[in-house]
């Protein structure tokens, strides 16, 4: 079953504690400047407190980004209606194989809380390899 859209949900801490996840409504379908620009909108609206009832509504699939914070994995748990939370942990020079040499890069842990009834795990592994391409080679967005 494909959805109808994607509403992107962003993990928000606020200045004066608690958490929000402004949603940006139809992310899919933006060009990434203007989802930039949609993001930055939504997190300003969060931060000031004036965020509107829809900014909170229908995410599908959420970000949450711990590695801001020292966290090196984040273990997300969905909440309806969200289908998957995406989790961010920092980024950390770790060792990998580049032309069969050991070296030091930069990496990051991905991990996927995802609800099986709208998805299954094949799916949600070649998501998160999609995700990996795309930020292994940030100049191709």
């Amino acid at each position: 079953m494909a959805a109808a859209g994607v509403h992107l949900g962003v993990v928000t801490s606020l200045r004066g504690g608690g958490l929000v996840v402004p949603t940006v409504h139809d992310a899919g379908r933006l060009s990434i400047p203007d989802l930039m620009t949609a993001l930055r909108d939504a997190l300003a609206r969060a931060r000031s407190g004036q965020l509107r009832s829809s900014d909170l509504a229908d995410s599908t699939i959420t970000v949450s980004n711990l590695g801001d914070l020292g966290c090196d994995t984040v273990y997300g748990v969905i909440y309806p209606p969200q289908v998957a939370l995406v989790g961010l942990g920092r980024v950390l020079a770790r060792p990998v194989v580049h032309d069969g040499q050991v070296v030091a890069a930069r990496t990051v842990q991905l991990t996927l809380a995802a609800d099986h009834r709208a998805s299954d795990g094949l799916i949600g592994a070649r998501f998160l390899g999609a995700v990996g391409d795309r930020l292994a080679h940030p100049e191709e967005l």
